[in-house]
């Protein structure tokens, strides 16, 4: 069976190109290789040469022409993602892409028998919440007047009280950004046109996805990346709001093995699924698990700024691909380990928040209170 995986030679994308080789399937990789995740034009070392590769941009019809040809299913995860506000691109790659892909298929009646999708934990928003007088709630983004005076918690939409976050599972979805919404769009064609046309399809809504292989340069790329460059050299992590955000960690070898699983299994046909760590930790309690687990006496600046758009508590629930027989295997501690190691290695490693923090804060993207 040959697998296409386009952004295969990112970060998921590889990890996944990894276990299916392993997996004896045969595997093609389609990746436009662009900065910020790549150095332009360049393959990365850890890119298995049993895989073939094809350079190309999924916006390109040519691109997938070629790639698709004489392929039996397809793992779709090129995206774009960042801070920025160039909205228009984040659905030219994100759901124009997707659409392209199922076009191409359907116009020449490709024999593909699964594709699955990225999307992502971001297309819920604010995630359910419960009320202790109104029951359960998906509260609207946070306004800025009410961030400004640090008041971080969300209040329940119908009577203003807090609110307690609860696991957040598939049922409703409410993204609140132009990533999310372009993931969420790109589920819809994927799960909709699929079932139209009987492409058996999936969508992966990814939590925030740990481990080897992640982007230095990558603003989106997460805490760990974040925290462990700022701790290797010595600087100080900064944790926005007041570090009590909750949040849903998964390594990537588990998010690996979540895609192969449903790629095998036909009971993930035409739905979406979390894919989650099991379990949540504030961003606080995680800058400290770095720092213990790099030997750092260093302790997170709380400066009581926060990012324009982020949402306060996410939690996945992950009940329904526990059913289809898949568990998170790695804890917090061994993702952070597994990282720190691969870090303290590579060639390329540099803290590379401050530069980020300018770019952001000019765009408006990280505020002060």
């Amino acid at each position: 069976m040959r697998i296409l995986v386009t952004g295969g030679a990112g970060f998921i994308g590889s990890h996944t190109v990894d276990l299916l080789l392993e997996k004896k399937y045969t595997v093609r990789i389609l990746d436009n290789l662009t900065p910020p995740v790549h150095i332009e034009g360049r393959i990365p070392e850890y890119v298995p040469r049993d895989a073939e590769f094809i350079l190309g941009d999924v916006r390109e019809r040519a691109a997938w022409e070629r790639a698709l040809v004489g392929v039996d299913a397809v793992f779709h995860f090129a995206a774009y993602q960042d801070y920025l506000p160039d909205f228009a691109k984040f659905f030219h790659v994100n759901t124009v892409g997707t659409a392209l892909m199922y076009e191409i298929i359907v116009e020449k009646k490709l024999p593909i028998q699964k594709i699955v999708v990225a999307s992502s934990q971001a297309t819920y928003g604010e995630g359910k919440y419960e009320c202790e007088i109104d029951g359960a709630q998906f509260p609207p983004l946070r306004p800025v007047e009410q961030l400004a005076r640090r008041d971080w918690e969300p209040h329940c939409p119908v009577c203003r009280r807090a609110m307690k976050p609860v696991l957040t599972d598939e049922a409703r979805i409410n993204p609140h950004n132009q990533y999310a919404m372009s993931k969420f769009t790109q589920e819809m064609i994927a799960l909709n046109l699929g079932q139209r046309y009987n492409i058996p399809s999936t969508a992966m809504r990814f939590s925030i996805v740990q481990g080897p292989r992640q982007s230095f340069r990558n603003a989106y790329s997460g805490a760990l990346r974040i925290f462990t460059t700022r701790l290797l050299t010595n600087a100080t992590p900064v944790c926005y709001e007041d570090g009590q955000q909750l949040r849903d960690y998964v390594s990537v070898h588990d998010v690996a093995r979540a895609n192969v699983l449903v790629l095998e299994d036909a009971r993930a046909n035409y739905q979406a699924f979390n894919v989650g760590g099991g379990h949540a930790i504030t961003v606080q309690a995680y800058a400290q698990l770095i720092a213990r687990q790099m030997g750092k006496d260093i302790a997170p600046q709380i400066p009581g700024q926060y990012r324009f758009g982020d949402t306060r508590h996410i939690i996945s629930d992950i009940s329904k691909l526990r059913a289809l027989g898949w568990e998170p295997q790695f804890s917090f501690e061994q993702i952070v380990d597994e990282y720190i190691a691969w870090a303290r290695v590579q060639p390329d490693v540099r803290d590379y928040y401050e530069e980020a923090e300018r770019q952001m804060k000019a765009m408006g993207t990280i505020r002060e209170t």
